[in-house]
């Protein structure tokens, strides 16, 4: 049952997060998400059967029997964005890659602000602490700078144009570079200080 809630979660989550960069990139001139039909909440616009089902469970069965919080992420269908029809186009550039990870952190912000004002009976409140661990997660990896991750793009925006292509070309190698990040261990280094600084500030216990 809990993996089932996990996935419920982390698949809203992430649809949250992909129609966040379609709206802003909407706002900023480019509406290819608009005409693809991506700026909904419907779930058949935007599963993944490796990224939504697949990857995420079998994160959650590797890593169950050996720790209390598994570390568990997953991905919709990326959303389609012409970054030249944005304007300003370098500015829009990192406007749409925040506006992803910015989602997750304000359903984070959310979910806390609930249990603090007392709105979680004894159901609500571990399915919540949970939608804040997934969020946290969401938005701290997608923030990394490695194609095709957000942070990527961030840092294309900010790189000087000849660059540009040099970065993006890293994406045919993203996957395993990602793998390569999760199995030293970095990403817990990344996200431990992150869960750390939520726990302190809404005095919430996320089990670390």
């Amino acid at each position: 049952m809990d993996i089932i809630i996990i996935l419920i979660i982390l698949l809203f989550s992430a649809i949250v997060h992909e129609v966040c960069h379609g709206l802003m990139a909407e706002r900023l001139g480019d509406d290819t998400a608009r005409e693809a039909g991506r700026i909904t909440l419907n779930p058949i616009s935007h599963i993944d059967p490796y990224g939504s089902i697949l990857l995420p469970a079998l994160m959650y069965f590797a890593q169950a029997p050996f720790t209390a919080h598994p570390i568990i992420f997953g991905a919709a269908k990326p959303v389609p964005v012409n970054f030249s029809q944005l304007h300003p186009r370098k500015l829009g550039m990192i406007l749409v890659s925040l506006a992803g990870p910015f989602s997750n952190f304000a359903l984070a912000v959310i979910c806390g602000l609930i249990i603090k004002v007392g709105l979680a009976n004894a159901i609500a409140y571990p399915i919540l602490v949970d939608a804040i661990f997934v969020n946290l997660l969401l938005g701290t990896f997608n923030l990394i700078p490695i194609p095709p991750l957000d942070g990527s793009k961030i840092i294309v925006a900010l790189a000087p144009d000849e660059w540009m292509n040099k970065i993006l070309s890293l994406e045919r190698w993203g996957f395993i570079l990602i793998l390569i990040f999760l199995y030293l261990g970095w990403l817990e280094n990344i996200l431990l200080p992150v869960l750390g600084l939520y726990s302190r500030i809404f005095r919430i216990d996320l089990g670390l």
